[in-house]
C-alpha cells in the first residue's frame, strides 16, 4: 500500500447538459496528470445540473448507459488516472433518479458505486418547501472501497450531516472519505467548513470534498470552496469560490494513523443503551 496519495481537486460549473461537462473533465483530467496526480476528484452533480426534472428526465439514463460514468471511465483509462465521479443522476425506482457517484481505476474500470443515502426535505416558514425525494430515491448501502492506498468511504453532499455514516466507515478502516458536493450558499456560509472539520476530526480521516460553485444555467447558485481537511481537522487546500479547475494536493495517509493515536476515539469508542426517563 502506497502511504502517499496526489489528489486533483475539482471545482465546476455544471451546466445542464453532459457534453459540454465532459469537456470541461477532459481538460481537468488532462491537468492532473500534468500536475502528477494519481486520483482527479470530482463535486456532486458534475455529470450534470439541471433542476426541472422534466428536462432532466429526456436526457438522464440508465446507470450501465449513463454518459457521465461511461465519459470518466474512458477518461480514466486514456490518461491513467483515477477518478471519483462526483456523482451524476441516473435512473431509479418509481420514475425518480439516484444521486450515484462511480470511482474508476486507471485502467478505466469500475471499482466501486454509491447512491447518496440521505435527501434533503425540509419545510420552511417563509418559503417553499424542498423535497429532495420528489426527484430522487435514496440509496440503501454504505460503501467502503479497498484502493492501493488503502479504504477510502464514499458520501454525497447532505450525508456530511450524519455523523454516523463516517463513523461507520473509520470503524471499518476508511482513512479517506469524499464528500462531492453542491451546498447552497446560505447554508455553505454557515456550516461547510465546520461540518467537514468535524468529520475529520472525528474519525482521525482525510475528507476530501469537491464542490460545484457559482450561478449555474438553470439559476442554482452553489457555495464552492472545495475543501481538503487533513485528520487533525486542518484545512489543507480550500478552492474558495471565484474559480473552477484543478488543484493538487498530497494525502499522506500515515497522518491518519497519527491522528488516530494521538486521540483513540475509535479505540475507547463504547456501545451503551439509552434510557428516557
Amino acid at each position: 500500500m502506497s502511504n502517499i496519495l496526489t489528489i486533483g481537486l475539482a471545482q465546476m460549473t455544471s451546466g445542464p447538459e453532459f457534453d459540454g461537462n465532459i469537456a470541461a473533465l477532459e481538460s481537468m483530467a488532462e491537468q492532473s496528470v500534468k500536475l502528477g496526480c494519481d486520483l482527479l476528484a470530482l463535486p456532486e452533480v458534475a455529470g450534470l445540473v439541471q433542476q426541472d426534472f422534466a428536462s432532466a428526465a429526456k436526457v438522464v439514463c440508465a446507470a450501465d448507459q449513463d454518459p457521465w460514468t461511461k465519459a470518466c471511465a474512458r477518461i480514466a483509462k486514456e490518461f491513467g488516472l483515477w477518478v471519483h465521479s462526483g456523482s451524476s443522476p441516473v435512473k431509479g425506482p418509481q420514475g425518480k433518479f439516484r444521486n450515484r457517484t462511480t470511482l474508476i481505476n486507471a485502467a478505466g474500470e469500475l471499482v466501486a458505486e454509491y447512491s447518496k443515502i440521505h435527501l434533503f426535505d425540509v419545510d420552511l416558514e417563509k418559503d417553499a418547501p424542498i423535497r429532495e425525494s420528489d426527484r430522487y430515491a435514496p440509496g440503501t448501502k454504505g460503501r467502503v472501497v479497498s484502493t492501493p492506498w488503502g479504504q477510502w468511504g464514499l458520501t454525497i453532499c447532505y450525508d456530511l450531516r450524519f455523523p454516523a455514516l463516517y463513523r461507520s466507515y473509520a470503524q471499518l478502516g476508511a482513512q479517506v472519505m469524499f464528500v462531492p458536493s453542491a451546498f447552497a450558499v446560505k447554508t455553505g456560509k454557515a456550516h461547510w467548513h465546520a461540518l467537514l472539520r468535524a468529520r475529520a476530526i472525528e474519525n482521525g480521516a482525510w475528507i476530501v470534498a469537491s464542490a460545484q460553485t457559482g450561478t449555474h444555467a438553470d439559476g442554482r447558485e452553489t457555495y464552492g470552496h472545495s475543501l481538503v481537511v487533513d485528520p487533525w481537522g486542518q484545512v489543507v487546500l480550500d478552492m474558495g469560490n471565484e474559480t473552477t479547475g484543478v488543484a493538487a494536493v498530497q494525502l499522506d495517509l500515515c497522518a491518519s494513523d497519527l491522528a488516530r493515536a494521538q486521540v483513540p476515539s475509535l479505540k475507547n469508542d463504547r456501545t451503551f443503551v439509552v434510557v428516557e426517563t
